[in-house]
């Protein structure tokens, strides 16, 4: 694995990929970005670590157009502007997220056995909350005022 971090895009797959986007045509990213969401989020039996680490950084850069967003990307991500992208683009970044850190993902196995895999985890929880928050849990009142 070629890793220096936890952040998405800090492998060489997913650098990789942001050089992809770069070198692409503007109207071409928003399409990259989508099949490599859909490519991990589909119902495949096994998520190679290849594709689990571009749909980290995929889903970054939909994290960083989220109005709760933050950039999340490196100095490794994108450098050249991406077209705003539409928030379908969310829930599929949200499925593909969810598939990355299931039991049938290589790149999930790989960091659980990495000594920093729970900060690893907490950062993909991150971008996942993002898109999709959690729901506080309600606390039923004892009395009726």
């Amino acid at each position: 694995m070629g890793t220096w971090d936890i952040s998405p895009f800090d492998n060489d797959t997913a650098a990789d990929f942001a050089d992809e986007l770069d070198e692409a045509a503007l109207e071409e990213r928003e399409a990259m970005i989508r099949g490599v969401l859909k490519r991990a989020a589909g119902p495949a039996d096994y998520l190679g670590i290849y594709d689990g680490e571009r749909a980290v950084g995929a889903a970054a850069l939909v994290v960083a157009q989220h109005p709760d967003g933050d950039t999340a990307c490196s100095n490794y991500g994108p450098s050249e502007p991406l077209p705003a992208l539409p928030a379908d683009l969310q829930m599929l970044a949200v499925d593909a997220l969810d598939q990355v850190v299931s039991n049938r993902s290589e790149l999930a196995e790989q960091w659980a056995k990495a000594a920093n895999w729970s900060k690893w985890r907490q950062d993909i929880t991150r971008l996942r909350n993002v898109l999709d928050p959690p729901i506080p849990p309600q606390v039923e009142a004892l009395f009726e005022t």
